[in-house]
């Protein structure tokens, strides 16, 4: 059973850091393309960052720069660094896994940055 858990989420202020982690089990996140999701209130969830399997890194073009996607291959673990938080980064931010053509979806972590 594929579970993805996430932590690190919280209030920050406007300029302000958090990593995200995310815990993976029944899956390995070396083999599998992983990614962080995020969905602001009333919109889309949309991508922030992922990496493959093979160790490429991909971005939303505006978040480039400010994020950093990473992963540990020991702890099977998946971060996001977060710098120079703005307001409209407020959303819930999901891992994501892919293997097999299967999505998996953790249940989310809630990041508030106030300006």
């Amino acid at each position: 059973q594929v579970q993805l858990v996430e932590s690190g989420g919280g209030l920050v202020q406007t300029g302000g850091s958090l990593r995200l982690s995310c815990a993976a089990s029944g899956i390995t996140v070396r083999s599998s393309d992983m990614g962080w999701y995020r969905q602001a209130p009333g919109k889309q969830r949309e991508l922030v960052a992922s990496i493959l399997s093979g160790g490429s890194t991909n971005y939303a073009d505006s978040l480039k720069g400010r994020f950093t996607i990473s992963r540990d291959n020991a702890e099977n673990m998946v971060y996001l660094q977060m710098n120079s938080l703005k307001p409209e980064d407020t959303a819930v931010y999901y891992c994501n896994a892919k293997r097999y053509s299967i999505n998996y979806w953790g249940k989310g972590t809630l990041v508030t940055v106030s300006s």
